[in-house]
């Protein structure tokens, strides 16, 4: 059987600050992400299965990065826990903002890497990551190839 790459696109927003930073992404600020899932399978060919001739039904594969990712980043602001942040973070907590401390510096090349982490350690056997591309705006994003990290 053949193997086939289905794609999920996912949209939510997050704040964050790049700690050292010399440009404008040192401040607080946030990006309307868009982030592609890919992942490649063969079709299942079982006919008494429901989900005959599918590779991962796109509900099952919404409800992983759901979980995973949009509902965890989603309006939540996103710091570096190794940084002075740790104190703009903790005051933001204080006030009951939704705050994610991480232990990498908050770039899209850096997040792309651990969704890819939170998507691999969820999916059904058989199946597959195959790529990650996370826009931060129109034209800027960064991507992750399994290809590129075996």
């Amino acid at each position: 059987m053949s193997n086939i790459r289905i794609t999920k696109q996912f949209n939510f927003e997050t704040g964050h600050a790049l700690y050292g930073y010399d440009g404008k992404c040192k401040n607080v600020h946030g990006h309307s992400y868009k982030l592609s899932v890919t992942v490649i399978g063969s079709p299942i060919t079982d006919r008494s299965n429901v989900k005959f001739g599918m590779v991962i039904d796109f509900s099952d594969l919404k409800k992983i990065v759901k979980e995973e990712i949009v509902d965890q980043f989603d309006h939540a602001t996103v710091f570096n826990e190794t940084t002075p942040h740790i104190e703009l973070a903790n005051e933001l907590k204080n006030r009951g903002h939704h705050v994610i401390l991480v232990d990498y510096q908050p770039t899209s090349e850096n997040m792309v890497v651990d969704f890819s982490k939170r998507i691999i350690s969820r999916l059904p056997a058989g199946i597959s990551l195959h790529s990650l591309k996370l826009q931060e705006t129109e034209s800027s994003f960064a991507e992750w190839y399994a290809s590129d990290n075996q």
